[in-house]
């Protein structure tokens, strides 16, 4: 059987002298897609300054909670709080020195309404900031 004469005559026991790098190529190409997908993802955070010291002896802590439920409702000590009043809600929280916040979220809270809260809260300048039982997320 005779070649067609654009292809290369090589006989059984020459090697090849060129290698198949289209496999190698796909992989690498794979790679960067899986790289492009998930770094931004590991990137994203909102920045916290947490304290610290310690208060003075004697000054119990004014402990203020922030609940986030699962339908985006957000409560402060008990009462319900606009996301846009919020801001305003915690500047007194800012003025006390013994004051601190602890946000509990719920589990099926929208992680963007959790987040928006928690750039309001950096914004206004909250140093005491804790987070309310957070083992039960442990096996989510």
């Amino acid at each position: 059987m005779a070649l067609p004469r654009s292809l290369p005559r090589c006989s059984v026991d020459e090697p090849l002298s060129e290698l198949n790098i289209t496999p190698l190529i796909d992989v690498l190409l794979v790679l960067l897609v899986m790289f492009i997908i998930t770094i931004p993802a590991m990137t994203h955070k909102v920045p916290m300054d947490l304290p610290t010291g310690t208060l003075p002896p004697g000054t119990p802590p004014v402990v203020h909670r922030l609940a986030i439920a699962a339908d985006g409702v957000i409560r402060l000590d008990g009462g319900i709080v606009a996301e846009g009043a919020l801001p305003a809600r915690l500047r007194p929280l800012v003025a006390d020195p013994a004051a601190s916040l602890v946000i509990d979220a719920d589990g099926a809270a929208r992680y963007e309404v959790f987040d928006r809260t928690l750039a309001t809260i950096r914004r206004a300048g909250i140093g005491r900031l804790g987070f309310a039982d957070n083992a039960r997320f442990a096996d989510f």
